[in-house]
């Protein structure tokens, strides 16, 4: 692991977004009652931001006390100091060594760069999937006009997928799709860079995160999409 320096995270996690520093802390406790999952293996939110206050970041990111984080925000919501404490975690996930980001996440934003999507799923895959879905969805009685839009210009709504729903949840597709087309919804999905899932932000990779978010913003403005519809 490289070395950090004193106050890494208490200097640079109020910048991401701007916010009140860590230092307002009172440790009333607030967080952590708040929190899901206070307790489990010793996680706590109040603990994290005192490690911060205390300079010992190396310690914090050599644990896997940020890992356990959902970063759900309902502390921040909680805590009567406005305190970043997502941002802390984001900001501390962010130090680790790439090849030390637990489970699939590190690998998933790889492959997100490379191929679009956090799952690696070729092109052409992904064209046969939702055509498949949505021959589907047309043998359905009320929905026999139905084609799944793709890459289509001036669309009312961009519809970014998990990619749960194109691996192994398709009947969710179908559900979402059903109800676009009853309330008439003018939508349309995009061929290429699909993923909406960012697991950059997920894996505190900031750069990462604005390459993927970028993709997206890029599809509203070349497809003249006016709105968006983001899966998580």
């Amino acid at each position: 692991m490289t070395d950090i320096a004193p106050n890494t995270i208490k200097e640079t996690a109020p910048l991401r977004p701007f916010g009140i520093a860590p230092a307002a802390c009172m440790a009333c406790g607030t967080c952590s009652a708040g929190c899901p999952i206070t307790g489990m293996e010793g996680f706590d939110p109040r603990k994290i931001v005192r490690m911060i206050l205390e300079g010992r970041d190396e310690e914090l990111v050599a644990s896997k006390l940020p890992w356990l984080c959902t970063l759900c925000g309902k502390c921040e919501h909680a805590c009567p100091m406005g305190i970043n404490i997502v941002n802390m975690v984001r900001a501390a996930r962010g130090l680790v060594d790439r090849d030390a980001v637990p489970g699939q996440i590190h690998k998933g934003v790889e492959l997100c760069l490379e191929t679009g999507n956090n799952i690696g799923l070729p092109g052409e895959d992904f064209t046969f999937i939702i055509e498949d879905v949505g021959t589907e969805v047309s043998e359905t009685e009320g929905f026999e006009d139905f084609v799944p839009p793709i890459d289509k210009e001036g669309a009312s709504l961009l519809h970014t997928l998990h990619n749960k729903l194109v691996n192994t949840q398709n009947e969710d597709l179908v559900h979402w799709w059903k109800i676009f087309h009853a309330a008439r919804e003018d939508f349309t999905m995009t061929s290429e860079n699909w993923e909406g899932v960012n697991w950059g932000l997920f894996s505190g990779d900031d750069e990462s995160m604005r390459i993927i978010v970028g993709r997206i913003v890029e599809h509203m403005e070349n497809y003249k999409i006016k709105h968006l519809m983001y899966p998580e």
